[in-house]
């Protein structure tokens, strides 16, 4: 593989593409929550509302919010270390979000644990990331 002139290897322009689909997603179940608060008639501040039905956009977005931070840093040291690996995973996480959030927004929360694939994206990043840092600190050849 080619370094680019900052020393990543191209393949890193997969985790950039991927880590764009993820905050593309994070808009989408962003605007899906406005639009509910339309369809619900629910008005700003108000967090939450009587109809759960309108909760289970909001918490869809809220559980959207509080895992991508973790997301994002694993996908940019698991892209550093191996991007080809780092960007299907990746792509396994935004697919995850997606079938979680709709799952959600049914009105049957339950439904939400469909997209619990998500988490297989999110740990293969982990351990690319936990083997990453043990071999810059030469503690582990891989």
């Amino acid at each position: 593989m080619d370094a680019t002139p900052i020393g990543l290897n191209a393949d890193f322009g997969y985790v950039i593409l991927v880590t764009i689909s993820a905050i593309i997603m994070s808009w989408k179940v962003g605007y899906q929550v406005v639009s509910a608060r339309k369809k619900f008639n629910v008005q700003y501040p108000k967090m939450y509302s009587e109809d759960d039905r309108f909760n289970c956009y909001q918490r869809a977005h809220q559980n959207t919010l509080e895992v991508f931070p973790i997301y994002l840093v694993l996908q940019i040291f698991s892209g550093i270390y191996a991007p080809r690996f780092s960007a299907v995973c990746g792509l396994i996480f935004v697919l995850g979000r997606l079938v979680y959030a709709a799952g959600y927004q049914s009105g049957d929360p339950k439904k939400r644990l469909y997209g619990t694939f998500a988490y297989i994206g999110i740990g293969g990043m982990f351990v690319c990331s936990v083997v990453f840092a043990l071999e810059l600190l030469q503690i582990m050849k891989w």
